[in-house]
């Protein structure tokens, strides 16, 4: 866990993400009132983006909208599938920049949701800071679905931080989804407390403000939370770190994938003993880079939406 968090330190520095303490008022300081859409626009022909003034998160946040090819104004009935991000750069639209998740969904029965979760954010309304699961699990559906004709089905998958705010939300929102997936996705924080605890420091973060003590991470840590996804149609998959065949030539063992293995096969095994049944792609060689999520989404999509 040590080189994961090293790397992932690496990723901050290099990307300038530096000190990325999530700003927004605490929650005694928030203003009253319910979130607002204050714009909307096109970013092509399918995609739109939205600003949210959120007060559960301190401002005002992206959310984008990527409609089926089918869709029309008016039309209602349609799926949910929420994308969530992973950390230190970039935000939700790293899931489109691509074009591939747009070209997937495009002839499935599907909305696709894409807010944005601060670049620490995980997934938690923090005790001192923004509210990311509140925006995420009342804010965007409330102001977002009706917009899109969402009706009440829906699944969620994510990357990396993603994965462990796909399983996450699962489990603490029982009956809002029905199906969930995470790719490379961080599985059981609580392999290496001391671990996170440093490096969330290193990037500003006091972990007492996003989980509290230790003993409360269990509330949001996904190989704790298995027995509450029973029932769902779940995904996880990760490689071991080793240069695979989406690679581009040999290199060195990607620490933070093989650590992120182990966090997996942490919560496939929790799962299987709370009798869980948990679909599972650990596909060998394989490093913590876009190719690899982006397959697995594709193998994904049949279990999230059939």
């Amino acid at each position: 866990m040590k080189t994961f968090v090293a790397w992932l330190v690496l990723v901050v520095m290099v990307t300038g993400c530096q000190s990325t303490a999530e700003s927004a008022a605490p929650p005694s300081a928030r203003p009253a009132g319910s979130a607002t859409v204050v714009s909307q626009e096109a970013v092509d022909g399918r995609t739109d983006r939205l600003v949210i003034d959120s007060p559960a998160a301190g401002g005002e946040r992206s959310v984008w909208v990527v409609k089926p090819a089918a869709w029309k104004p008016g039309s209602t009935g349609w799926r949910a599938l929420y994308l969530l991000h992973g950390c230190c750069a970039g935000g939700g639209f790293d899931w489109l920049r691509t074009g591939e998740v747009a070209r997937l969904t495009a002839r499935l029965d599907a909305v696709v949701i894409v807010p944005e979760g601060g670049p620490m954010g995980w997934y938690a309304d923090w005790r001192d800071g923004p509210g990311w699961e509140t925006f995420h699990m009342t804010e965007v559906p409330r102001l977002v679905e009706p917009r899109y004709g969402v009706g009440a089905r829906r699944a969620v998958a994510g990357f990396s931080m993603g994965g462990l705010g796909a399983f996450v939300y699962a489990a603490r929102h029982p009956g809002m989804f029905e199906a969930a997936a995470s790719f490379s996705g961080v599985l059981d924080t609580r392999d290496d407390v001391s671990g996170y605890r440093s490096f969330m420091a290193g990037n500003g973060v006091d972990t007492e403000d996003l989980w509290g003590d230790p003993s409360e991470w269990p509330e949001h840590n996904p190989a704790d939370l298995a027995g509450r996804l029973k029932g769902l149609r779940l995904y996880t998959s990760s490689g071991d770190g080793e240069p695979g065949p989406l690679d581009h030539g040999d290199g060195p063992v990607d620490g933070t994938e093989a650590a992120i293995m182990r966090q997996n096969r942490n919560f496939a095994t929790a799962a299987e003993k709370a009798g869980v049944k948990v679909t599972t792609d650990f596909y060998g060689n394989g490093t913590h880079t876009w190719p690899y999520w982006i397959r697995s989404f594709e193998r994904a999509l049949p279990l999230l939406l059939p």
